[in-house]
């Protein structure tokens, strides 16, 4: 007998930078109240199971700007491989949605991609859609997002540690408070420390890095949902306007439907109800 929802959907949940499948969990509660299944991804580098730097626990923590992460070797091509092991399991639903977070939507782009039959629509939650610039990075740098803040987040070299490197466990309140600022600035004050405690500090280089190829005959003939964040100072709202406008330019047979969100980068955080009525919607 098939193992289905009561409505036949599941979610598929993809993380972006430093967080993971955790971060999910109060909207899989929401999602699950509205009747809808859910399963969410821990990319490679992501989770429990994630290495962290050898002195990041520590007193001081010793080389934390200059030790190399072990995540340096993390390919895009991994993180695509462990959203394809989700959807593969998920099939057996009537509808497949893929949801993917800032970060995850290289990862997310790439495994719809390779295995378009597996996913019914895809939904971009202020995520990286490499539809008309093929790397993350492309549109972080661009003139739209200039008024994103977390510039000073990044520690030491990327190139040479191999990953995007944050401290969530700073003890420098200045930096806690851009970190907050950045993500979580609509997340009540007194949550916010248990939020950055979960986060890990290295986002493998490669993710921001490597170019998503598309195509309009497997990753275009998705149907394609992205949720603005109104009030996003990770990635602006200009810059998720450019990738929505660049993408349909050059995928114009099959556009987004847009919807805004009240809020931060960060809505599984501040208003995980909200967020899962829109995805259920």
């Amino acid at each position: 007998m098939k193992n289905t929802s009561p409505t036949g959907t599941v979610f598929v949940l993809v993380h972006g930078a430093w967080h993971s499948s955790g971060q999910w969990a109060a909207t899989q509660r929401a999602l699950a109240g509205l009747g809808a299944a859910s399963v969410a991804v821990d990319l490679p580098g992501h989770g429990f199971d994630a290495p962290l730097p050898t002195g990041y626990l520590l007193p001081g923590q010793p080389d934390l700007l200059t030790e190399r992460s072990r995540l340096a070797l993390v390919t895009m091509d991994d993180c695509a491989e462990a959203v394809l092991g989700v959807l593969r399991q998920v099939r057996h639903h009537r509808t497949v949605v893929l949801v993917a977070h800032s970060a995850g939507g290289g990862p997310a782009s790439l495994a719809a991609e390779r295995a378009p039959e597996l996913v019914d629509r895809i939904v971009y939650l202020s995520a990286f859609v490499p539809g008309g610039r093929p790397r993350f990075f492309d549109y972080l740098g661009s003139l739209e997002n200039a008024t994103a803040l977390g510039r000073n987040l990044p520690l030491g070299d990327p190139e040479s540690l191999g990953a995007v490197r944050i401290n969530p466990l700073s003890p420098d309140p200045a930096y806690l408070e851009e970190l907050r600022e950045t993500h979580y600035h609509d997340t009540p004050v007194d949550r916010f420390d248990r939020w950055r405690s979960a986060l890990s500090p290295d986002l493998p280089l490669t993710i921001p890095t490597t170019p998503v190829p598309l195509t309009e005959a497997r990753w275009g003939r998705i149907p394609r949902t992205f949720l603005r964040c109104a009030e996003d100072r990770a990635l602006a709202p200009a810059a998720q306007d450019l990738m929505i406008a660049e993408t349909d330019q050059a995928f114009p047979g099959n556009p987004f439907t847009v919807h805004t969100l009240p809020g931060s980068h960060s809505p599984f955080a501040a208003r995980p109800r909200e967020l899962a009525a829109a995805l259920a919607s």
